[in-house]
């Protein structure tokens, strides 16, 4: 049982939590300088073999959904519950006592009178009256800020719901990619949604620089019908039936024209990447490689000169029975024949990339947020503080008052408001001195 106990204590403690900060941070870290989601082959060509077995299987290449990652952070969580749960006891006995006169006050000062304007001055306002009981004497009281303790309690559980709502996401979470021209409607996976990509548009500096990428899209309910329209640009998400879209990259299309015997067999729209079967010849495919929208053949090798479309050329490649048969760029004006059939490329075009994601926790990760910064604003902004007045025999009052922060200030005022009081009593003590005397 003890040695239970003792467990409890130690998962429970702030050694344990940063402890588990720092090796979090080293995950994290880890994830952040190795490219996450790559092949074997591309880290060995980017490191060595041996180091590419080591990061898969350390899982380094995909360390936000590994399960020492969620184990860290299931840790953490029970870690600041468990702190939490602990804390809340003397928390809330410290809120009940600043309900209350306790203790005695950081600094003191006696009046003749016990008026308002000292506490209204000192920040007060709702003031309570205790009659006198007994030996106790009559006394007023007022209180502020009681919330402030609060604070760091607060804080630890925005930051339990925060960590909640990362760690749920991240192994929980959903992404897509949907890339097409304008006019062209796909789904986003299995979700039961289908996007449709209204209007792209490239917009440039003067000198030709890429200022914003941003499409118009639309997103529709299959089982329901019902659709949502929104605009997606470079860091700026459009948010639809619950889904984050960004706009990912760009690249280029075409449109490919085949005819057998000279008679048209199909029209399709390919982005950079795709390829078509041949309807009625299904093993013969016809690859779009890249599209250059400014033809240059520089050293050998293809490039363009702008961005422009002015003299389009195909790069292509073409397979039949999944081996390759050729690979050429074709200018717009040229065919490809390939027995009884004829190949052309023509209207290139910009094709965007949607980047689609789906996070059911990302509403708790947000509160979370929100519920740390309303811990930190009572933690560092709200200040607990009393003030009391008891009537003493003589009929005079001592004011008493103390502040849980910022206590140097709190009674750097307290002296200002009361300094005519204080002297006043500092003289009368020293004449009965001299009397004495």
């Amino acid at each position: 049982m003890d040695t239970l106990k003792k467990i409890g204590r130690f998962i429970s403690s702030m050694h344990f939590a940063i402890l588990l900060l720092v090796v979090l941070i080293i995950a994290c870290a880890a994830g952040s300088f190795i490219t996450q989601g790559q092949t074997f082959e591309w880290y060995a060509s980017r490191y060595s073999e041996r180091a590419a077995g080591a990061i898969l299987a350390l899982r380094l290449d995909d360390v936000f959904h590994s399960w020492y990652f969620l184990l860290i952070a299931a840790f953490l969580c029970v870690n600041l519950l468990l702190c939490s749960l602990s804390h809340l006891p003397s928390v809330w006995k410290n809120w009940k006592r600043l309900g209350s006169p306790s203790g005695k006050g950081s600094v003191t000062a006696v009046t003749g009178d016990c008026d308002d304007r000292y506490f209204h001055e000192m920040g007060f306002r709702n003031i309570r009256e205790l009659p006198a009981e007994g030996e106790k004497p009559r006394i007023r009281f007022s209180s502020r800020g009681r919330a402030g303790v609060f604070g760091a309690w607060v804080c630890h559980l925005g930051i339990l719901l925060l960590i909640l709502g990362f760690g749920l996401g991240q192994s929980l979470k959903k992404e897509y990619s949907v890339y097409g021209v304008p006019g062209q409607s796909k789904e986003i996976g299995n979700t039961g949604y289908i996007l449709s990509i209204d209007d792209f548009r490239t917009e440039r500096n003067e000198d030709g620089s890429v200022r914003q990428y941003s499409s118009d899209l639309t997103v529709r309910d299959v089982s329901g019908g019902e659709s949502e329209s929104g605009s997606a640009g470079v860091n700026e998400p459009a948010s639809l039936f619950g889904m984050k879209l960004y706009q990912n990259s760009t690249g280029w299309a075409a449109s490919v024209h085949i005819r057998k015997d000279g008679e048209a067999l199909q029209d399709e729209v390919l982005c950079a990447g795709e390829f078509a079967a041949v309807k009625d010849k299904p093993e013969l495919v016809i690859y779009l490689n890249a599209v250059y929208p400014d033809y240059v053949l520089e050293d050998g090798r293809p490039g363009t000169l702008s961005n422009e479309p002015k003299n389009p050329a195909y790069l292509y490649s073409v397979y039949y029975q999944g081996s390759i048969l050729g690979m050429n760029a074709l200018m717009e004006d040229e065919e490809l024949t390939i027995d009884e059939y004829t190949v052309t490329f023509d209207q290139p075009q910009e094709f965007t990339l949607i980047q689609v994601k789906r996070d059911p926790f990302a509403p708790l990760a947000l509160i979370g947020g929100l519920v740390t910064l309303a811990g930190l604003i009572l933690a560092l902004y709200v200040q607990p503080a009393q003030m009391w007045a008891e009537e003493e025999p003589d009929g005079c009052w001592r004011f008493s008052a103390s502040c849980r922060k910022g206590g140097a200030i709190f009674e750097e005022r307290f002296r200002e408001v009361f300094a005519e009081d204080i002297e006043k009593a500092s003289g009368d003590g020293s004449k009965e001195e001299g009397n004495k005397e």
